[in-house]
């Protein structure tokens, strides 16, 4: 069952700003169209984005997302699945690792036949969009899915890395700081210990090493904080 909630854009200091929402906006119209129901999917899912408990995957998030996307969507089978993919990622978000992913999966199998996005088109997003609940099973030869995947993660490889780092930490605030060091190391872990980062040439090129430089840091940060830890885990 998808979460049918329709949130209103927030006011106040929770609103995105008003440059950065316009060009969601354009950017959505020159996407999905400009019918009603598109344009009304469009301000739901800007609205879902801005909900106050984010810290991270907010309208920030989904334009870095996109403008990575960008850079690769040559490399991409269906360009347009992938950025509509991109709007939906995480469109329901709880912090609940899979079962967001597959409310989000379902709100675009809800939304985007009204407004007129074609069945297989529809199938493909829903699929990407499961497909970011755990990178790792992405599949040799999946286009699609390797430009999702590698424009979500761009923000391993970015300078915005620290602040990236203190937003996650604020969205699992409710956990104590012994136990959020030791998942988080965990994630850092095993995201280093794979080959590739990146399954795109290009994106490898732009962000790989910067990436693993990025999160070396913090897992040495992460250990120096562990009471008396000032050891490399």
């Amino acid at each position: 069952m998808i979460d049918d909630r329709r949130p209103t854009a927030p006011t106040g200091d929770a609103a995105p700003r008003t440059a950065g929402r316009d060009a969601l906006v354009a950017g959505w119209v020159a996407l999905a169209g400009g019918s009603p129901a598109s344009r009304a999917t469009g301000a739901e899912l800007i609205a879902r984005w801005a909900e106050p408990h984010r810290r991270y995957h907010t309208p920030h998030h989904l334009a870095a997302v996109l403008a990575a996307i960008d850079h690769l969507a040559e490399q991409a089978d269906d360009p347009v699945a992938v950025r509509l993919a991109a709007w939906f990622h995480d469109a329901v978000y709880d912090g609940r690792p899979g079962w967001d992913e597959e409310r989000s999966a379902q709100l675009a199998q809800a939304r985007l036949p009204r407004c007129g996005v074609p069945a297989p088109r529809v199938a493909e997003v829903a699929r990407l969009v499961r497909l970011t609940a755990a990178h790792e099973t992405l599949a040799d030869g999946d286009a699609d899915g390797a430009v999702l995947c590698d424009a979500d993660l761009a923000v391993l490889g970015g300078p915005g890395y620290d602040a990236y780092a203190r937003a996650i930490r604020e969205e699992y605030a409710h956990v104590p700081d012994d136990l959020f060091r030791k998942g988080r190391a965990e994630v850092l872990r095993r995201l280093l210990a794979t080959p590739r980062l990146y399954r795109t040439a290009k994106a490898r090129d732009l962000w790989e090493d910067r990436a693993r430089a990025n999160m070396a840091a913090e897992l040495a940060a992460l250990a120096a904080a562990q009471p008396g830890g000032d050891q490399t885990p």
